[in-house]
């Protein structure tokens, strides 16, 4: 089913920028007792909104069938990079917003409940709202009381109900995925306490496309942002931008404070100069996305010549860390158990299932020291030399390689 306006403007006046081919849920993976059974896949497109310059997904998939058709696999806790990164977070959004002790805190799309978890440590109340059961459980073996459902009006009113108005709304890596904006940030301003803030980060749009990133884009990933688009939304429901930060996290993120209107001293003097850059760069036109997309078509021609190559001397290719991102990789290079032979990861909730689709079993690091010389494929982005060493010390004839080496 085709979206038929814009999720942050409701203008039709909407142009398809980018089409990735076919692609299934990328952060759902398959356990060995559905191995066998078909992927739901659709088409992973995104459009353009030509009045506000909102990028969103073309075709709508069913929130449900996202999170709790197998069960969810990305924790927030899933790496000591992801711990530091939320107990930073905690700690800076406290220290910023003067945070009080006691202070009810909301978490949307909470989670394994880890990041809300250090608000409760600090001598706060939580609550976190989540749609996958699974998750939910993690949430609440951390002491977290966690409401099981997509965030809307009814949620918005327990919450209200059960534990009170929220001082602090969270919602990081999950504004993104809402397929109601408007009624998920009308619900966030309704129960929002006086002189409350909402806080949100999410990889940065702008950015993104300016290294010509695709890797970030999946069908979890509803929204696609910018500082222009953020900013039309929060009009919409008399919120304004109080602070925004650019974060190492996800390549690069954007980190928001809003808060309401009558409670803003100032708004953010930066926000002109941020969507100045953006139009200039082109972020909002159809021509600069054309170019986009034929860069990443001709990188993915040459890179994939490098693999025959390696599989025509019969040796074998381990691609490193199963997550979303890496899954839409994988897909868009048509690249499957055929071709990689495995795909390594630390997280028991992923070891020892398949990624989907391209259906490459999931195992530990140690799988390298199973061979004598071993591609490893480094999915996204640059891969730290202290993991590097790691690898080495199991196989010391790996061959890194990237799209960019």
């Amino acid at each position: 089913m085709i979206r038929q306006e814009c999720l942050v403007c409701q203008s039709k006046e909407l142009i398809e920028v980018i089409d990735l081919g076919l692609h299934p849920f990328a952060d759902t993976f398959v356990p060995e007792s559905k191995k066998g059974e078909a992927d739901k896949i659709y088409p992973l497109v995104c459009n353009l909104c030509k009045s506000c310059g909102h990028v969103q997904t073309k075709y709508k998939t069913n929130p449900l069938d996202r999170y709790s058709s197998i069960d969810y696999s990305y924790t927030s806790s899933n790496s000591q990079f992801s711990r530091n990164h939320w107990e930073e977070y905690a700690k800076d959004v406290s220290e910023k917003l003067r945070l009080k002790q006691n202070s009810l805190i909301l978490e949307v799309g909470s989670n394994d409940g880890y990041l809300v978890e250090q608000f409760l440590k600090a001598g706060n109340k939580v609550v976190g709202v989540d749609p996958s059961p699974y998750m939910v459980e993690l949430a609440k073996a951390r002491n977290v009381p966690t409401i099981l459902g997509l965030f809307n009006k009814e949620t918005a009113e327990k919450v209200i109900n059960d534990y009170g108005r929220p001082d602090l709304i969270l919602a990081n890596n999950v504004f993104n995925h809402a397929d109601n904006l408007p009624e998920f940030i009308n619900e966030v301003s309704k129960i929002l306490n006086k002189n409350g803030s909402f806080v949100f980060e999410q990889p940065y749009w702008f950015d993104l496309l300016k290294n010509y990133k695709f890797d970030q884009i999946y069908h979890e990933h509803v929204n696609y942002f910018t500082v222009k688009s953020i900013v039309k939304l929060l009009e919409g429901v008399g919120m304004c931008v109080r602070d925004i930060q650019i974060v190492d996290y996800h390549g690069k993120s954007i980190r928001i404070t809003a808060q309401k209107k009558e409670d803003l001293v100032k708004e953010y003097s930066e926000l002109p100069n941020m969507i100045s850059q953006e139009e200039k760069y082109g972020t909002f036109s159809a021509e600069k996305y054309s170019e986009y997309m034929r860069k990443n078509i001709i990188q993915r021609s040459k890179f994939m010549q490098k693999i025959h190559k390696i599989k025509e001397e019969g040796l074998p290719i381990i691609a490193i860390a199963a997550a979303a991102k890496g899954n839409t990789f994988l897909n868009f290079y048509k690249l499957d158990h055929t071709i990689i032979d495995y795909v390594t990861d630390a997280s028991p909730h992923k070891k020892g299932k398949y990624t989907p689709a391209t259906r490459i079993p999931i195992v530990g690091d140690e799988i390298f020291s199973k061979y004598n010389k071993v591609y490893a494929l480094i999915l996204t982005g640059n891969l730290p030399e202290k993991i590097k060493d790691i690898l080495r010390s199991y196989n010391k004839e790996i061959e890194f390689i990237s799209v960019e080496s």
